[in-house]
């Protein structure tokens, strides 16, 4: 299957050459979102359909069934900035998919800003708090937001307040690249207020009266950025964890036995595009982890729960596995069956029975086995003293293709 994805223009059909109208009325099969099908005129025996949802999971099904019949997608602009054309670059391979490229809103902002392209961060805002920012914040540092409709202006300003950076000045771009286009200013802490467009594009330069904002994306948030009942990985020890689950742009890392979810969090925080399933028994947990996810600014994270290590098998295979608790036999037998050649594994042990597990296993299959002893000074009585944290074993593992038929 050769997919032809064309980039519509902000004023929509009058603004493609001939040769993407071509494409469009010549189209077998057309789709898009509603608003860009509703941008084309009709064609007689033309079939039209919306994309899927949710998108990436049902992509390929949906995508099989128009095989071998001529097949446009409809986009905004560049269909390769935060656009449907990366979705079916990864899903069908660059060669099976042409991109017609129009301006892109991201393009006309940087027009309308006076900002270098290289200057600026660019985030697709896809929930309705806009979390998605939260993890890009930092002092001078440029967004361009692509909002998903008229309330995420004011979802932006709000989030850029309750992280500490009120002062950032938040520019509206509403209807770009049309007759219509406005234009508002306004600081994030003051708000956006009124009716906005629903098309729309928010710049935000980031200022902060606050130094401490939390905004840096290193692994190792203090323990209470996070809400949690005390199953948490310690701080120091989470760092240790994500320095050999190494964090990479696209790679898939699940978490086992998550607690409050934060390996994964500072997985998906660490690097843009890193992509990350935290699977939490509990369900209070889960519940949990979702809301530290939306909180600290990766809504994407996905939180599975009330599953057991059979289940695993469904899941997409993992470039990296973080097991923090529960490890068993059974688990770990899973992981180094599914995990990719070339993964990274880190295993917690805070038992003698988990320990006993991983000394086996290290002792067959190798990798770094170390003892993380962390003690924290506070009060004691009238002086101060340390106190110790549970000692935790942590082995960790880059997996070898002989690995995944070990029995573990």
């Amino acid at each position: 299957m050769v997919v032809d994805v064309v980039g519509l223009p902000a004023v929509g059909w009058s603004g493609l050459g001939e040769a993407e109208r071509d494409l469009v009325t010549g189209a077998e099969v057309l789709l898009g979102a509603p608003r860009h099908l509703g941008l084309v005129p009709e064609v007689a025996g033309q079939e039209r359909h919306p994309w899927p949802s949710p998108l990436r999971p049902q992509l390929p099904a949906f995508l099989d069934g128009f095989a071998g019949r001529r097949v446009v997608a409809l986009a905004s602009g560049d269909p390769l900035v935060a656009g449907i054309g990366g979705t079916l670059v990864d899903l069908l391979g660059v060669e099976a998919v042409r991109v017609h490229p129009a301006v892109s809103s991201v393009a006309l902002a940087g027009a309308r800003m006076g900002w270098d392209a290289a200057t600026v961060d660019v985030v697709r805002i896809t929930s309705d708090g806009a979390q998605e920012v939260r993890g890009l914040v930092a002092p001078g540092r440029r967004l361009v937001a692509l909002s998903r409709d008229a309330g995420s202006p004011a979802a932006i300003a709000a989030v850029l307040a309750e992280a500490g950076y009120g002062l950032s000045v938040v520019t509206v771009l509403g209807d770009l690249g049309t007759p219509a286009e406005t234009r508002r200013e306004t600081l994030a802490a003051t708000g956006v207020e009124g009716d906005v467009p629903a098309l729309n594009v928010v710049c935000v330069a980031c200022a902060t009266d606050q130094p401490d904002a939390d905004s840096s994306p290193v692994p190792g948030l203090p323990d209470d950025a996070y809400e949690h009942d005390g199953q948490i990985s310690k701080r120091v020890v989470r760092a240790a964890a994500l320095a050999h689950l190494r964090p990479t742009e696209g790679d898939l890392l699940w978490d086992l036995g998550a607690g409050a979810g934060s390996v994964s969090v500072e997985w998906c925080r660490a690097v843009r595009g890193a992509r990350a399933i935290a699977v939490e028994r509990d369900g209070e947990r889960a519940a949990r982890i979702t809301r530290n996810a939306r909180h600290l600014g990766v809504p994407g994270l996905q939180v599975i729960s009330g599953v057991n290590a059979d289940a695993l098998t469904w899941l997409p295979a993992p470039d990296a596995v973080f097991v923090g608790g529960g490890a068993d036999t059974n688990l770990l037998h899973t992981v180094l069956t599914m995990i990719k050649p070339g993964g990274r594994l880190v295993v917690h042990a805070v038992t003698v029975e988990t320990e006993t597990l991983v000394l086996d296993l290290h002792a067959r299959l190798g990798g770094d086995l170390v003892r993380l002893h962390v003690e924290t000074l506070g009060p004691l009585g009238r002086y101060r003293g340390w106190a110790p944290a549970r000692p935790v074993t942590q082995w960790s593992l880059q997996i070898d293709p002989a690995d995944r038929d070990a029995d573990a």
